[in-house]
């Protein structure tokens, strides 16, 4: 029941704005004169250690975040700067603002070939930065057998050895740059790295000495931190940073911060206000506050009532976990180390060369794991939003505790994504250890959703999948998963789900939870299948026989999904298509490709479209045979997508043509692919409903 002595709240809002403006009457209008702050504070350079003038992307020490880009934070406490790339530290040599460059060192080689863990220089899977055109890699080689020492030219240009203090006897170590020479040392040394230097410093190393000093010297990468934006920005009078509330670019201008330029003001200068009138907007909006504060006190503590209920319904979780400490930001903390104690593994060293996080800032990134944040729910686990605190927006997988196979799951991921680095797979930035807490991965966060949301999901209406951005998803995939087959992996999971899209549509391959390592020297692995309903490759369901052509079939019915917009299992459809591989069969055998494919690409008025599409489909339809020996490797099915994107194939044809009968008649007498009726279901509801799923 309402107490009628007080009005409503919003009737109590009207009162205080109607008071406000009896008593301050309108006055002249009035100009702000002083410049917005944030525009003051990053107009100024900054020093860090012995580099000066130092201005965007880069921030740390006294410059404000906001007055920099993400990923570009550097540590000013040494002789020189350092900077993290993809958890692993740099000395910054050089800063060259016109040529967007810098020159950098490995922290861990510097003054020494023998850093403390032997790791792969891992700007390239950087998003931020790119080696220079005049950078050359160097290989050194570890824990070699002595045996292979005798075929190693002594301190000549084609390499020397030399040891670090505490190898072990009977291993030595090498460089070399005589490529047969390296050929032999790949299957007789444990460890090889590539480290980044000069091209020029690279000619003839024939000591260690001369060595160490080419590493010292560095390498030139170049940076993109919205570079073009910058420009329009600094163009319009506005000074570049970041926006750490939309976690976006922002223009700081002298009347405020703006997503893109300072010309999004008229005039470059602030609104002219009435100075009455806005001291009665100030007051209403200091009530409007104070009522919000109210309200949004009530909703926190039925939301803590809430979560304490149920952290009582959950097993208490054993004392050791409690109290970890946030990995520090210092850099003894963050320099990997191969020391096994559970207080270094969540102080961050590595564990298969993967950067270990603190559970505990893990859970402060995510905000407890907040419900809020889920960015989807997998059958492995769930994704969250994050951001840690060196500014990093990622997404943080927590495995689920009920699935017995999570720590095998686990140790694929860490082990394939540390391993095997490529433009088109999902980066990891690092985990948990096996101690800790909770089991969490975390990834570089891919804003786009999956290939999967755009076509049949929540941002399908968006119609943002043309047919060339499709052909491109396609042709970027099959690059990720021809890397992969070159690499001796299997996937094992290939779906739309599990194709990512960045801003600009680029593919990002995630979830290797069910990948195998796959020997070179066999034609296939004995296992009971695992994967999705729709995706599973029919021979290895019924034979257990695994090989890279599993993921040629599954890609096949991306390529179908690319090309039809329509998801791989469906219960709503007729009980003969509910399976898209059988449905796109039929749809070819039966000349009747113009009604699996989706309406919106234009194959019926654009030529162009209608001959790729109609390529692609034949591709599909090879892909999608169900005896594996008669479905193409992965190599060819990407050159063939090129092909298909250059329109070399079927370019000199006047007309297009349907495929033919005669081309696919081979199925004629195959059975389809298992229906779902046939499969294990016990993925269906959250492989049906995965937004973001890793």
């Amino acid at each position: 029941m309402h107490n009628h002595l007080f009005p409503a709240p919003a009737t109590f809002l009207f009162i205080i704005i109607a008071i406000t403006l009896v008593q301050f009457p309108v006055l002249p209008s009035v100009h702000a004169v002083d410049d917005d702050q944030q525009y003051l504070n990053c107009s100024e350079t900054f020093a860090c250690a012995g580099i000066s003038d130092i201005g965007y992307p880069f921030w740390g020490s006294n410059r404000p975040e906001y007055c920099g880009y993400p990923g570009f934070q550097l540590n000013c406490s040494g002789d020189l700067p350092l900077l993290n790339v993809t958890n692993m530290y740099y000395r910054v040599l050089n800063i060259d603002d016109a040529a967007r460059s810098l020159k950098v060192a490995r922290l861990d080689y510097w003054n020494t070939t023998c850093p403390a863990t032997y790791a792969n220089t891992s700007i390239d899977s950087s998003t931020l930065f790119y080696h220079s055109s005049a950078t050359t890699n160097l290989t050194l080689y570890y824990r070699c057998l002595d045996t292979s020492v005798p075929l190693l030219p002594t301190q000549t240009a084609d390499g020397f050895s030399f040891n670090c203090a505490g190898d072990a006897n009977g291993f030595t170590n090498c460089y070399s740059s005589n490529s047969l020479f390296a050929s032999t040392l790949l299957g007789v040394c444990q460890y090889n790295v590539k480290v980044p230097v000069v091209t020029e410093a690279a000619g003839t190393l024939t000591t260690e000495d001369a060595l160490k000093e080419a590493i010292d010297g560095g390498f030139t990468v170049e940076w993109n931190a919205n570079n073009s934006m910058c420009d329009r920005c600094v163009g319009s009078g506005g000074r570049c940073g970041f926006n750490t509330s939309t976690n976006a670019f922002a223009c700081h201008c002298k009347t405020g911060s703006f997503p893109s330029t300072c010309d999004e003001i008229s005039d470059g200068k602030k609104s002219e206000v009435p100075l009455g009138v806005g001291i009665g907007i100030g007051g209403a909006g200091i009530v409007g506050i104070l009522l919000g504060f109210w309200i949004f006190s009530i909703r926190q503590r039925k939301k803590k009532r809430a979560e304490e209920a149920k952290i009582k319904e959950l097993p208490t979780t054993p004392p050791s976990s409690k109290g970890i400490p946030d990995s520090s930001t210092n850099l003894s903390q963050s320099t990997p180390s191969y020391t096994h104690s559970k207080s270094d593994l969540e102080k961050g060293s590595t564990y298969f060369g993967a950067h270990i996080f603190s559970y505990a800032e893990l859970e402060e990134a995510t905000n407890n794991f907040d419900s809020s944040r889920e960015l989807g729910d997998g059958g492995f686990g769930t994704v969250y939003y994050g951001k840690l605190h060196d500014g990093r927006v990622v997404a943080v997988k927590r495995l689920y505790e009920n699935n017995f196979k999570r720590v095998e799951q686990f140790m694929n991921e860490v082990i394939i994504l540390t391993r095997l680095r490529h433009k088109n797979l999902v980066t990891l930035y690092g985990c948990t250890s096996k101690r800790s807490q909770g089991l969490l991965l975390v990834y570089e966060y891919i804003s786009n959703g999956t290939v999967a949301d755009h076509l049949n999901g929540n941002k399908s209406s968006t119609g943002s999948l043309t047919w060339p951005i499709r052909l491109s998803i396609a042709i970027e995939s099959a690059e990720a998963l021809n890397f992969l087959h070159q690499s001796d992996v299997i996937h094992r999971d290939v779906k739309t789900n599990n194709i990512l899209l960045d801003e600009n549509f680029c593919v990002k391959v995630a979830d290797f939870g069910l990948s195998r390592l796959f020997p070179a020297d066999v034609t296939h692995v004995s296992t009971a299948p695992q994967g999705t309903p729709g995706y599973v490759d029919p021979e290895y369901y019924q034979c257990y026989q695994l090989t890279n052509k599993s993921d040629v079939y599954s890609f096949g019915v991306v390529l179908i999904e690319l090309i039809s917009s329509l998801p791989a299992v469906d219960t709503n459809r007729h009980r003969h298509d509910i399976n898209l591989a059988s449905m796109a069969i039929n749809k070819i055998q039966n000349h009747a490709l113009h009604e699996l494919v989706d309406p919106s690409l234009g194959f019926e008025k654009d030529d162009a479209v209608r001959r790729m599409t109609t390529s692609v489909a034949g591709l599909a339809f090879r892909c999608l045979q169900q005896e594996r020996d008669m479905r193409p490797k992965m190599d060819e099915v990407l050159e063939v997508l090129k092909r298909i994107k250059s329109e070399e194939m079927g370019a000199e044809k006047a007309e297009v043509v349907d495929i033919r009968v005669d081309d696919v008649g081979q199925l004629k007498n195959i059975p389809p692919p298992l229906s779902p009726d046939s499969v294990v279901t016990g993925k269906w509801v959250s492989d049906s409903t995965i937004p973001y799923s890793f």
